[in-house]
């Protein structure tokens, strides 16, 4: 009788993690609207891996991908509105916007297609979304600056691609981490589009009409321009919260074994693109348990570890991670209440 239940126990996990539908025939599109810096190309080459391999296992029939020219909305709904056309069962997306795109979001859902968004993700609700707390890493990094820099004092912020959600939702972070430490000032705002390159002209730009500044926040992809620009008009070298990238922690070993320089560092993985690609698979797969939104944690380097994961990320990379499906699973269960 015991073993009849063990047995019967065992049946019952088996059910509940083999698939319910075969999606070997299903065919998931990737629509990206912007692919301009670091962050974003190691977010492709994760999604590449991960779906390349499912394609060649047979778990799907494609997942092809599509980045648009531009990053204005109206091209990534014209995309949106094409890949609805060419019959894809999925559409994962890293939105321009939250909402601008929800019209296009709402015609692909009516017309059968599961839609899911990350990083830039979209509020139709008919849309999962894979989300970080940008918000409360962007109030961490007034929190870690506090640390650094007690005594407070005026501060950079270079900001990221304008209109997405992920801008806001750092900014808004930002904002309400100094409230909760007014020894600190925003002096200057700046965009950087996540790009270092784009991020060093705009600080360039800035500097010569700026008081002094102890500390430079920012969204990633920027930190290392932003150091770069400080050094060549001659200014004391700052705090930079940093945003994973490879030049960035390199930059950070060098000053700190110059003089022990300490910051932080803390981004997005941007092999979470795999993850979304796997919540795609799993609702056409028929999981019906699957929340529309799923929060997954960003990616957090202190002084005590950046130097250890340095070594494993691509030189002009990203520190990332690539989702299997069974973490992908694990990622989901974690969300279900």
């Amino acid at each position: 009788m015991k073993k009849l239940l063990v047995l019967s126990a065992l049946a019952s996990v088996l059910v509940s993690t083999t698939a319910l539908a075969d999606t070997s025939g299903k065919k998931i599109a990737f629509s990206n609207n912007y692919a301009g810096n670091s962050w974003r190309q190691a977010m492709l080459k994760s999604y590449g891996a991960v779906t390349q391999k499912a394609v060649a296992d047979k778990v799907v029939a494609a997942a092809d991908v599509f980045t648009t020219a531009d990053k204005e909305v109206p091209t990534q709904a014209a995309q949106i509105q094409n890949l609805i056309l060419q019959g894809y069962d999925a559409i994962v997306i890293n939105a321009a916007s939250p909402d601008a795109l929800n019209g296009a979001i709402k015609q692909a859902c009516d017309a059968g297609i599961v839609v899911v968004s990350f990083d830039g993700i979209v509020t139709e609700p008919c849309a999962y979304r894979v989300v970080v707390d940008f918000k409360a890493m962007g109030n961490a990094e007034v929190a870690q600056m506090a640390k650094f820099q007690p005594k407070g004092g005026n501060l950079l912020e270079i900001r990221g691609l304008a209109g997405t959600s992920i801008d806001d939702a750092i900014h808004a972070g930002i904002l309400e981490g100094v409230a909760a430490n007014p020894q600190f000032k925003i002096v200057s705002s700046v965009t950087g589009d996540w790009d270092q390159t784009t991020a060093q002209k705009a600080v360039a730009t800035v500097l010569p009409s700026l008081p002094d500044i102890i500390g430079v926040v920012d969204q990633g992809g920027d930190g290392y321009g932003a150091a770069q620009a400080i050094a060549a008009a001659g200014k004391p070298r700052p705090t930079i919260i940093m945003g994973n990238r490879q030049d960035e922690l390199q930059w950070w070993k060098e000053q700190k074994d110059k003089d022990g320089y300490t910051t932080w560092s803390a981004s997005i993985a941007p092999g979470v693109s795999s993850l979304a690609f796997w919540v795609a698979q799993q609702v056409l797969d028929g999981r019906k348990d699957i929340p529309h939104d799923l929060l997954v944690p960003y990616l957090a380097f202190t002084q005590e570890n950046f130097e250890a994961a340095l070594p494993t990320i691509e030189k002009g990379g990203v520190a990332s991670h690539e989702y299997t499906q069974d973490e992908a699973l694990a990622a989901i269960k974690a969300n279900i209440k």
